[in-house]
């Protein structure tokens, strides 16, 4: 063998040994969520295997892990036929329905001794069928009419958690099915994006989903943070596992992604039922959408048996979830003026039902967002609620418009106190510039006496509008000058109540630094942050001379913070006022509490009902010693602390390989930090 030929082996080895590394490290990344390098080391692997294709483009194969994204755009969709139908679902919609579907599933069968069931959360995406052959991915396709969908495999290629080549003891022939999707976080950082950039927002992360798998130029597809979840086969060679639960425990083994840790079994309707309300309270906790949950019979042979309706099985249905989304009439706008100057829009709503609650206001961002809506007053919307108290308008229904509808010009004055509006370069909200506005004082003394801020108990907006109404209060100290003759003036004020509340206003003083810091309403600190830079400088001096440099040297502060950080104290008024808490005996420094910081960089989720401390308390505890609390479980978890009751989050660590500390431990890990 020549020497050409020995150094070749070499690379086709290399090149063989490197598909083989990437393969195994996205199988652990995205199935198992559980990596065992970091990205920098997977970049260079793959910035490695490039350049090995490159210098020999005859080592490419389609199933190497560089060929995510076609290089030429599609003209068109060409039809794909299904190993077997795509079917629909039956829905069910209460316990009723769940009841009847176990009646019939019962007068089925002959024997239903293994009647189990598993209910599994149905995710609002797109269903897709992947076809393997010998392990490789040969083609993907859309459900279509169920029997002929589109084939969409070059889209497909450019999502990284669905698998270009199966690992184990994977089948000879299989067609999975599953269901592409987006998840929350990702959705709503890119509709960030686009928001910043002045561009159109996605309406939900269903219609992106859809939207971005129908992109001729799989390019645009890859842009987009498509995942995947797969829930059953069409067609599979070989003998297949002998239940549901089996089967999809048997693809994650072989490389493709299945939520199994939401995934329960239930013996008999009874327990399905229970668990169909249990997975509507954990819906706002998932980072994805869904919009039911799917029960189906555990047993294959059972499915079998049951077999099909025309469109939908038997032996599985749908129990939707109520509506989030509903329609309703925009009856008109009011203005709200918040703390900062900055003047937001409200829909006021006709009164709907939504998910349970009745929802009378919509939040409209900013004018952006209602000409990119091309929103009128007495227009009818669609509006969504997914988690959040004031849901969003998602859509104007153009064509029931009258002609009677009215627009919604930005203001050029404060609706207040009539100073003018503002809106700086680059920013998507006006402010007002009135340096005496009673709508920012009013916001600014709320959030000053808020529990997280200077917790001044008693004072709530019905003492805060007497205190304006009477001009008692024209800035955040006046509020430590009150005496008790001032507070005689108010409605309904006695003498105890009186005092009780100068007694709040005075152990407020002793507030420290990082809630003063919070309290003060500076743009961009949130309670966070104020925590992070009470611990950073001590106290408030220190931080008013810190420099820029300093301020971006600190983890988590960046270039708008240090600027925000920097004109507030650089403004004059404001180092006056700063100046008057001193003299007014309200000078914070950041709480000694004699802790080691030896938990810095250790991030900590509690879960569970917690017995021995609240979760405040241990997060309180984490945070003195230097660590970090966190309300979801991830790669990055260090630690999960479980009380009784613990749910998915403690599913999650143990499928992630998060240390597992009962409450007797947490504590005796603290001590062993002091």
């Amino acid at each position: 063998m020549s020497e050409t030929d020995r150094t070749f082996d070499r690379i086709q080895s290399e090149h063989r040994e490197l598909c083989q590394q990437l393969h195994h490290h996205n199988y652990l990344y995205h199935a198992l969520d559980r990596p065992e390098i970091s990205d920098a080391e997977y970049d260079r692997l793959m910035q490695r295997l490039l350049s090995l294709e490159a210098d020999n483009p005859g080592l490419v194969t389609s199933d190497s892990p560089s060929q995510r994204v076609g290089t030429t755009p599609l003209s068109h969709f060409p039809p794909a036929s299904h190993a077997s139908p795509m079917l629909s679902l039956e829905n069910a919609f209460n316990a009723e329905d769940l009841i009847d579907f176990d009646a019939r599933i019962k007068r089925f069968l002959a024997d239903d001794a293994n009647l189990e069931y598993l209910c599994e959360p149905k995710l609002d995406g797109v269903a897709v069928a992947l076809t393997y052959q010998k392990g490789k991915l040969i083609r993907s396709a859309t459900r279509g009419d169920g029997i002929i969908g589109e084939e969409i495999t070059q889209n497909i290629r450019t999502i990284a958690a669905v698998p270009l080549q199966l690992q184990g003891d994977f089948p000879e022939s299989l067609e999975v099915r599953g269901e592409v999707y987006m998840e929350l976080e990702a959705f709503r950082k890119l509709n960030l994006q686009r928001r910043e950039k002045g561009e159109p927002t996605y309406a939900n992360p269903r219609n992106l989903t859809a939207g971005s798998l129908r992109q001729l130029d799989a390019k645009l597809t890859a842009s987009r943070p498509l995942t995947i979840s797969c829930y059953g086969i069409g067609n599979i060679s070989g003998k297949p596992p002998t239940t549901h639960q089996k089967l999809l425990e048997a693809l994650r083994r072989w490389g493709l992604r299945v939520n199994i840790e939401t995934i329960k079994r239930a013996k008999n309707i009874r327990e399905v039922i229970k668990r169909y309300n249990e997975l509507q309270q954990l819906r706002e906790q998932l980072p994805y959408e869904i919009d039911g949950m799917v029960v189906k019979i555990n047993s294959r042979e059972l499915q079998l048996e049951l077999g099909e309706k025309s469109r939908t099985p038997r032996w599985a249905i749908a129990c939707k979830f109520p509506a989030r989304q509903e329609t309703t009439i925009v009856e008109s706008v009011r203005l709200q003026v918040g703390r900062t100057g900055a003047v937001t829009p409200v829909a006021n709503l006709k009164p709907v039902s939504v998910s349970g609650v009745t929802v009378s206001s919509a939040s409209l961002h900013n004018w952006d967002e209602i000409t990119r809506l091309d929103l009128m007053v007495g227009d009818t919307v669609i509006i969504e609620r997914a988690g959040d108290v004031i849901p969003d308008i998602v859509k104007v229904v153009k064509d029931k418009r009258s002609g009677k509808e009215q627009p919604i010009p930005e203001p050029k004055h404060c609706p207040i106190c009539g100073s003018p509006v503002k809106r700086e370069t680059g920013e998507v909200i006006p402010r007002c510039q009135g340096l005496n506005c009673p709508a920012k004082l009013k916001e600014a003394l709320k959030h000053f006496s808020s529990r997280g801020a200077m917790d001044i108990e008693g004072l709530g907006d019905r003492l805060i509008d007497q205190l304006l109404r009477l001009n008692l209060v024209t800035n955040l100290t006046d509020l430590y000058r009150l005496q008790r003759r001032d507070l005689f003036q108010f409605e309904r004020m006695g003498e105890k109540l009186a005092d009780n509340l100068l007694q709040a206003i005075e152990i407020s003083k002793q507030r420290p630094l990082e809630n003063f810091l919070f309290a003060l309403g500076i743009r961009h600190i949130g309670s966070h942050l104020a925590k992070l830079l009470s611990r950073q400088f001590g106290s408030l001096k220190a931080l008013e001379q810190a420099s820029r440099e300093e301020l971006l040297s600190i983890h988590e502060i960046g270039p708008q913070v240090a600027e925000s950080l920097i004109n507030f104290f650089a403004d004059s008024n404001n180092r006056k006022l700063l100046e008057e808490f001193v003299e007014l005996g309200i000078n914070p420094q950041t709480e000694s509490q004699g802790n080691s910081d030896r938990l810095k960089g250790k991030i900590f989720v509690f879960t569970g009902s917690l017995e021995q401390f609240s979760r405040k308390e241990g997060e309180s505890l984490v945070e003195s010693h230097g660590g970090r609390a966190s309300g979801s479980v991830s790669k990055k978890t260090d630690y999960i602390v479980a009380g009784p009751g613990a749910g998915s989050k403690l599913e999650k660590a143990k499928q992630l390989g998060v240390s597992i500390l009962s409450e007797a431990e947490f504590l005796d890990l603290i001590e062993q930090e002091r």
